[in-house]
């Protein structure tokens, strides 16, 4: 089971890298701007969630984007991105416009996994709230809880080589405090 519970691990470390590499990659998703009467912003959602700007999401989600569409090659959804970059309020935005919180990626995590991960904590606490499933399992067999619960000092090398790899595109990982917090996720998805 431990070995399990790592392999799921650096799995979620590919994810992340992937998804991050690939917003400016993605193709631009086709809207139904005629039926919603707005147009879709020029910046990529993607894009937007990475640079944490709020109001082109809501422009996107306003004239029709698909906002469950997945990225080409890690497949996650502006959802899963949001919960993984710890963007609250995008994460908020789209919930509250019908994301499908079940949408997997590539690797089977969905948005509660990723936010479990990286104990976004008032992510977590907005998909249980909107009924995210606590019992989906990634396709290494992990539930969001179970990317939790191993000891720390066994996940903290993955912690730290997505922290060196990935702050330069914005993603910000304070060590003490996933260590403090992993606990608390555990129970809010027990």
């Amino acid at each position: 089971m431990k070995s399990l519970k790592i392999s799921s691990l650096k799995t979620m470390l590919y994810i992340v890298f992937i998804s991050v590499l690939l917003p400016g990659c993605a193709q631009p998703s086709h809207t139904t701007e005629a039926q919603s009467g707005v147009d879709k912003p020029k910046m990529d959602i993607q894009a937007a969630i990475l640079t944490d700007n709020l109001e082109v999401v809501k422009q996107h989600i306003a004239a029709g984007t698909d906002i469950n569409k997945k990225e080409p090659l890690s497949g996650s959804s502006p959802l899963v991105t949001a919960a993984t970059f710890g963007k609250t309020e995008i994460a908020k935005a789209l919930i509250d416009a019908g994301a499908d919180l079940s949408v997997t990626n590539n690797e089977g995590a969905t948005a509660l996994h990723a936010a479990a991960f990286f104990c976004r904590v008032e992510i977590v606490q907005m998909l249980i709230d909107a009924k995210a499933n606590k019992t989906l399992r990634n396709n290494f067999g992990a539930t969001p809880r179970e990317s939790v619960i191993a000891p720390f000092a066994d996940v903290k090398p993955i912690y730290q080589m997505i922290a060196q790899q990935l702050s330069p595109m914005g993603l910000q990982l304070d060590l003490e405090k996933l260590e403090e917090t992993r606990p608390v996720i555990a129970m809010m998805l027990q």
